[in-house]
């Protein structure tokens, strides 16, 4: 690599870093390889796309691209990426004077420049400001169907997703083959409510994951396949709050006489096979090649193929997902005595791509704004928060948080601890969707552009009957977690153990 470079192979290879945990190593790699050619300027290019993709080092990007601009001052394609990637490491002012400069001196790509200043502010977080520079252009302007999408995107994010869903509509009819529009139109169904037309688009993505599991090739479960006497595989896909949401309708093929094989990550082995006795449940990752299988389906897929067209359709067994008895036991004699106990929870699990950190700050706050917001209260405090925030907990300040997950093997042992749990309060993460499948009260704070499950409005959810939904409407999560901690002193008055 480093004696004869090429973009496609700087990226292919640095790519494969990334994707199996390598990421100091892919840095460092990209930047000696563009330190070794500095006239490269394609080279040096490709560098600062795959770091952009894999990593939120903004500051990296940033210079990659300046050196290029230095040779290459006129290069509007890396002017353009500089100007995104300023947005995106938070100078928006900088990204959007870049932007407007290049709209001068380039009239005849300004439909482009418009493209990618809206999705810059998009994934920024800033989709008002991108609603107002599209709805300006799309009244004069060149009108494409990456615009309309923006125009969808942009609304659904605000809260608005009646009205989002004419414009990727619009979008679809100039470019019906895009999959990331259709993907955008199918979410934006399902939060408005549609669930009939929602999930029959839904299921038409391709399944999103990088991994390439011998399943795979299968034929894709479908609604009215016979599976009376089959063999099917369903699969962990995107998030495990999708997996504990939506494995609750396993019972629908057990139902129909097939013979069911749940696949997916260690932590959830155990819940799910203590949940669902009559399925066999297997670790993904040491799930061998086997034979005999009909079909496979991702688990998303469960809501389509189960037949739920509306809410009523939703399956209302609670709890559909159960921890061990011996398990609670077990942490119930650790946890402190006093009650009622609330288990907290501040932060999604802390991912590296570029697109997943924005995504977990958008969604996450901080043990300082929650403590703030919630203590002193007349309460036990437990922590749930799992993964690498979890080191956080030294930021915490108000009342004392005690932490079992230091104990804490998998979901099982978390749902276990949340047995012994009066209330449940967490940010949008898979503890939320854990504790309504065991059917605990819990509330969510959801972030100010809620996800799709959670609908545009509304204080209850039709997926989990004993959640309450505290909606935030600005970026800041602090005007919610003081709405959260009012309602809190209120409950813990009103209190009564079961």
């Amino acid at each position: 690599m480093l004696r004869s470079p090429t973009p496609e192979n700087l990226v292919q290879l640095c790519s494969t870093l990334f994707s199996t945990g390598q990421d100091l190593e892919a840095l460092r790699l990209a930047l000696e390889v563009v330190s070794s050619h500095p006239d490269d300027l394609p080279l040096t290019t490709a560098a600062a796309g795959v770091i952009s993709k894999h990593t939120a080092r903004h500051d990296i990007v940033a210079t990659l691209l300046r050196s290029v601009l230095l040779r290459e001052p006129h290069d509007i394609r890396a002017q353009s990426f500089l100007a995104y990637t300023l947005i995106a490491g938070g100078d928006l002012a900088g990204g959007i004077a870049l932007f407007s400069e290049m709209m001068a001196r380039h009239p005849g790509e300004r439909t482009s420049l418009c493209e990618y200043i809206s999705v810059s502010l998009l994934n920024a977080g800033y989709p008002l400001e991108a609603l107002q520079v599209l709805f300006h252009w799309v009244t004069d302007g060149e009108v494409t169907a990456a615009l309309l999408n923006n125009m969808g995107c942009a609304l659904e994010r605000l809260g608005r997703s009646a009205e989002a869903l004419p414009w990727y509509e619009k979008a679809l009819t100039m470019a019906p083959d895009n999959q990331a529009i259709a993907f955008g139109y199918a979410l934006t169904l399902l939060k408005a409510g549609n669930f009939r037309d929602g999930f029959a688009r839904y299921v038409d993505r391709p399944p999103r994951t990088d991994d390439e599991w011998w399943f795979l090739s299968l034929p894709r479960l479908r609604h009215g396949d016979d599976v009376a006497g089959k063999k099917i595989i369903l699969y962990q896909e995107q998030g495990l709050g999708d997996t504990i949401q939506f494995i609750r309708s396993v019972p629908y093929l057990l139902e129909q006489g097939a013979e069911v094989t749940i696949a997916v990550p260690a932590g959830l082995v155990r819940l799910l096979a203590q949940s669902f006795p009559d399925v066999s449940v297997r670790s993904i990752a040491e799930f061998g090649r086997e034979d005999g299988y009909s079909y496979a389906a991702p688990i998303p897929d469960l809501p389509f193929i189960a037949g739920v067209m509306s809410e009523s359709d939703i399956p209302a067994h609670i709890p559909y997902l159960r921890a061990d008895a011996d398990d609670i036991a077990r942490f119930a004699a650790v946890l402190p005595a006093r009650r009622p106990r609330i288990g907290l929870v501040w932060a999604g699990g802390r991912r590296v791509m570029s697109e997943d950190v924005a995504a977990d700050k958008r969604r996450s706050t901080t043990p300082a704004e929650m403590s703030a917001a919630l203590c002193p209260v007349d309460a036990t405090l437990v922590n749930l928060q799992f993964g690498p925030p979890r080191a956080e907990i030294e930021a915490w300040q108000g009342q004392p948080l005690f932490d079992p997950m230091g104990d804490v093997r998998d979901m099982a042992d978390t749902a276990a601890i949340m047995g012994s749990l009066d209330l449940i309060i967490s940010v949008d993460t898979s503890l939320v969707h854990l504790a309504g499948a065991i059917g605990r009260p819990v509330w969510l704070v959801s972030r100010w552009d809620a996800c799709w499950r959670w609908g545009d409005e509304g204080d209850s959810s039709p997926w989990y009957p004993t959640m309450r939904v505290f909606r935030a409407r600005e970026k800041s999560f602090a005007p919610v977690l003081r709405e959260v901690g009012e309602a809190l002193h209120k409950w813990v008055e009103t209190w009564q153990a079961d």
